[in-house]
């Protein structure tokens, strides 16, 4: 396959023949590297944005209104926040969502993968759009994506911001966070990557969406969609995102802003445990309003997609 646009539809068809759906991660991996947009003429529905460094950052931009603007999680894509986006556009918002540089269908640059850029893009996106009065909302990496953009350019365009199951303040454990995951955890994804990345993101989606817990009711779909979606990450871009979601230190970050921000978080998420995160970043920001969903795993924007629609709703509204 040369075609550089493959539709999430066609991976998830991938996803059934184990061998086709290599081949077609293989196509688009290859693809997203080469050169966009113009080799991208007949992509999905969507639009590009060239940032400082030659990097194609691809976005969705649906609707209109009040502008909300997601930010997803490793190694996933913009498509992660398709419920979110869905109900939202459905409610007279304009909503938008970029894949991060180096996953879905954004080039993959073997520079630049680290949070300042991540920031960066996310603000020329912002400028580009000439966003005003807009609503940030970051899962996992996309919350230290958010939180970092805030820190490092500011409010100004932004009215709140929404952090679900989000890394900051900061993961990996330090002397200045004892509460961290140690750093082999975060060595063996590494590892996980580079030996069998495919296997990896597949077993990985268990525990995202609390799956492999007692009498959990398992959605083969979803952990399909996971997978399809890991896939299109650069595997340089995924491995190089591991340092940056686990050892970055939001807290200076966090401190800074002075936005309302609910911060919404799994007590049972498994990949950012909540004691570490979401709690202590409630207790870092100024204007925090924290909800647990008890029970609730990582990936709760999918498990838990109708309440997480209302509360954003309401907490927009607000």
């Amino acid at each position: 396959m040369t075609k550089p646009s493959l539709s999430r539809r066609s991976l998830l068809a991938g996803a059934a023949t184990s061998a086709v759906g290599a081949g077609l991660s293989v196509a688009a991996g290859a693809s997203a590297a080469s050169k966009p947009p113009a080799a991208r003429a007949d992509a999905r529905a969507g639009n590009y944005l060239t940032v400082a460094d030659g990097t194609v950052i691809h976005y969705k931009d649906w609707g209109s209104g009040q502008p909300v603007v997601f930010s997803h999680g490793w190694p996933l894509q913009g498509d992660a926040w398709e419920d979110q986006m869905f109900f939202l556009a459905s409610h007279g918002y304009r909503v938008i969502a970029h894949d991060r540089r180096g996953h879905g269908l954004s080039s993959q640059p073997w520079n630049g993968n680290d949070m300042d850029h991540y920031a960066d893009d996310l603000a020329a996106l912002i400028n580009h759009l000439d966003l005003k009065n807009a609503v940030l909302v970051g899962h996992s990496t996309g919350g230290g994506e958010v939180a970092h953009y805030l820190g490092r350019h500011g409010s100004k365009r932004v009215a709140k911001a929404v952090l679900v199951g989000a890394v900051p303040p900061q993961m990996v454990k330090s002397p200045t966070n004892p509460n961290g995951l140690p750093i082999e955890v975060f060595d063996g994804i590494r590892k996980s990557v580079v030996d069998d990345r495919a296997q990896f993101f597949m077993d990985l989606s268990m525990p995202f969406y609390g799956f492999n817990r007692p009498n959990a009711k398992v959605s083969q779909g979803m952990r399909d969609t996971f997978w399809a979606q890991g896939m299109q990450c650069g595997i340089k871009n995924a491995y190089d995102c591991v340092k940056q979601f686990s050892e970055t230190d939001f807290t200076a970050d966090l401190k800074k802003i002075d936005i309302p921000v609910l911060v919404v978080h799994g007590s049972d998420d498994q990949i950012v445990p909540i004691d570490a995160s979401g709690r202590a970043s409630a207790k870092l920001l100024k204007k925090a309003t924290l909800l647990v969903y008890e029970g609730a795993p990582h990936g709760l924007p999918a498990t838990h997609k109708h309440r997480l629609n209302d509360d954003l709703l309401a907490f927009i509204k607000a």
